[in-house]
């Protein structure tokens, strides 16, 4: 089968496309047929090995992907420990979900990372309530553009979007937004506060990290919370002392989408199937991003790390 293969750490230049065995399914897993790959960010760090789980070379990249079982089934798959960036992969059982009719690959491949990442934050982390403020960072990005929509839906009063361009902004607001500002600004407390009507806010959810993260928790209102899911700037914010969280009541979690399999209950399961009955109810939609082909996959890396991109990335396994 056609895969891209990683043999050493690095940027995008280390994707090259090679031929290799498929791969064989063990107890309780499936071979997939895929259709079309999820990319995400932190394919990038996988591939530089600089994410959470360490890598081991040889690798081949990506977490998730669309397809059809052996019998036929179209399912949406995470997998575990890469294997997605190739015309067959294989996936656990637990972690193989059956995609409803009416619900595209894009769709499919929004929600099983971005969506449930999305839903988590603001139902497990943040613990969103009615009428509360919530600015997303990113809002135009494969997170943000479902967060955005999710907390309209879920009833919070004002959502600030922040993104990098115009073209950005106007999707957030598209997407229902009440305000969108710059990402880049000087100082974003201020910006935060002036687009909460001179109000500190409620919720963050940020994957910026570095300065953005510092200054939305300085904008931060009383019991206010920022859920923490990224570093997308590759740059830390400044070490919380716990004192200082005491001063607003302040709370900072943060959240790696597989720790959810560890909850009881099958959360993830549940947002899943939420994310879909939305999406057929015409109330959340996932954003194209772009289609590559597999043989692109440098280029789908590079405009993530650009950070120029909006939605959804795809890779085409047949090209």
């Amino acid at each position: 089968m056609r895969a891209v293969q990683v043999t050493e750490f690095g940027g995008p230049e280390v994707l090259n496309l090679v031929d290799l065995p498929d791969p064989i399914p063990g107890p309780g897993q499936l071979l997939i047929d895929v259709d079309r790959i999820g990319v995400n960010y932190a394919d990038t760090h996988q591939a530089e090995n600089s994410y959470l789980a360490p890598s081991k070379l040889p690798l081949v990249p990506g977490g998730e992907v669309v397809g059809r079982t052996a019998d036929g089934k179209r399912v949406v798959a995470l997998l575990n420990g890469g294997g997605g960036y190739a015309e067959r992969a294989v996936a656990d059982e637990v972690t193989t979900f059956g995609v409803p009719d009416g619900v595209d690959d894009l769709t499919a491949l929004s929600f099983i990372v971005q969506g449930t990442t999305a839903a988590i934050l603001l139902r497990k982390n943040v613990h969103l309530e009615p009428g509360e403020s919530v600015v997303v960072h990113a809002a135009a990005g494969g997170v943000g553009s479902i967060a955005v929509q999710l907390a309209k839906a879920w009833g919070a009063g004002r959502v600030i979007a922040t993104a990098s361009s115009d073209e950005k902004r106007a999707l957030a607001l598209e997407l229902g937004a009440d305000v969108a500002i710059d990402s880049r600004a000087e100082n974003m407390t201020d910006a935060l506060r002036e687009a909460n009507g001179g109000k500190r806010v409620d919720v963050v959810l940020d994957m910026t990290g570095g300065s953005v993260t510092d200054q939305s928790i300085a904008a931060l209102a009383p019991f206010g919370r920022l859920a923490f899911y990224g570093m997308a700037s590759r740059r830390q914010p400044k070490p919380i002392e716990a004192r200082n969280l005491l001063g607003h009541s302040t709370t900072v979690s943060g959240m790696w989408l597989p720790h959810v399999f560890k909850l009881p209950g099958n959360q993830f399961g549940r947002a899943l199937d939420d994310l879909f009955s939305l999406a057929l109810a015409g109330q959340v939609r996932a954003i194209a991003g772009g289609e590559y082909a597999l043989s692109d996959a440098r280029a789908a890396h590079e405009a993530l790390r650009s950070r120029g991109t909006t939605g959804k990335l795809l890779l085409d396994p047949a090209k």
